[in-house]
């Protein structure tokens, strides 16, 4: 079967999404319970990926507003989990709001985050975005005559000023990342080769089909774009990495391959609208420029050269809502890229509505 009737992007003149989340299709569908490295396909029916990207669970964690936003987020999430029951999700960065987030361990605000797609039983892999680990930033107004509020921390959930629970430290790349793989049998998330580091979202998985489970239908490609605590890069060795890999698993790019990273490529501001885009898109499309990487280090240059790489997934905006969503296409030196941008609650139903049932 040719590779086009195994592989679709769903897209239509702005690739109209929910909540953060678009949809791909593979001629597949997958065994949702499966704790392996790869994602193991089922004959008959699409394979759907859903993407959730900038959540920023714990924003404003000391506030009435924060917390409220979090709850309305796992709603949409679920909302979309239930709508379009997709067979795999890709958490793709700020997942968490870690310069917000007072407690020691802020894993407890990535649970919650995934928690609607675990509960469902659904495969995911996640990759970090540069909030996800940023230092904690202490707000100007508690040094005021108010000064620090009294903070609700999840851990005991009493009420503290200061100790162990609320110790401000913040929770490392590492260990986000090792609370995720030790304690969900079903994310396939991993932490990267140590000479990536400080990058440690990098890892690739495969889609295999059940009708030949020694052939990949497509290969999905994860880098960590930095951030946080530090540079907000995709590194040379993460591109000569990505270059070594794909070369070695996927040698005459015979194999579609996807790419998602967070933060996108200094190119993207080439290539990005100058001018105002009106419906279908919602959201923050028009309210904010693109924030991109602070170098190129050679990573897009490896990508154009490669013909299996069908499409970047990357976001553009870091600026708070209750539900981050929508997205644009558009084409990078030949290469399609999926760029989310953000809406809120209030733009949910007209998202539904304007979905093409068609596609």
């Amino acid at each position: 079967m040719p590779t086009s009737s195994y592989f679709t992007i769903l897209s239509n003149s702005c690739l109209v999404l929910l909540f953060q989340a678009f949809f791909i299709s593979i001629a597949a569908s997958s065994d949702r319970h499966t704790p392996e490295n790869h994602i193991r396909t089922r004959a008959g029916a699409p394979f759907k990926v859903a993407l959730f990207a900038d959540l920023h669970f714990g924003e404003n964690a000391w506030t009435d507003w924060g917390p409220k936003q979090d709850v309305n987020s796992i709603k949409v999430m679920s909302s979309v989990l239930d709508t379009e029951t997709p067979d795999f999700v890709v958490y793709l960065g700020d997942v968490v709001t870690a310069n917000n987030i007072p407690i020691a361990n802020a894993s407890l605000y990535w649970d919650q985050a995934i928690s609607p797609t675990r509960s469902r039983g659904i495969p995911w892999a996640s990759v970090f975005g540069n909030h996800d680990d940023a230092p904690f930033e202490w707000p100007m107004e508690w040094f005021a005559a108010s000064g620090i509020p009294q903070l609700v921390c999840p851990v005991l959930n009493s009420v503290s000023l200061s100790g162990e629970e609320c110790s401000f430290r913040g929770t490392s790349r590492l260990e986000l990342m090792k609370n995720e793989m030790d304690n969900n049998v079903l994310s396939l998330s991993k932490s990267g080769p140590q000479d990536l580091w400080p990058g440690i979202s990098n890892y690739v998985l495969q889609v295999l089909s059940k009708e030949k489970p020694h052939t990949p239908l497509v290969y999905l490609y994860f880098l960590d774009s930095g951030g946080g605590t530090y540079p907000e890069v995709i590194s040379t060795a993460q591109a000569d990495w990505f270059k070594r890999i794909s070369e070695e698993i996927n040698p005459d790019s015979r194999v579609p391959e996807l790419i998602f990273w967070h933060i996108p490529s200094k190119a993207y501001k080439k290539v990005a609208p100058k001018f105002r885009i009106h419906k279908p898109c919602v959201g923050s499309i028009n309210k904010e420029k693109v924030a991109a990487q602070e170098a190129e280090m050679g990573i897009m240059k490896i990508l154009v050269k490669r013909p299996s790489v069908k499409c970047l997934l990357g976001i553009t905006m870091d600026w708070t809502g209750v539900a981050h969503t929508g997205s644009f296409g558009f084409a990078l030196l030949d290469i399609p890229v999926m760029v989310d941008m953000e809406i809120g609650l209030e733009d949910l139903e007209s998202l539904k509505s304007m979905r093409d049932p068609s596609l």
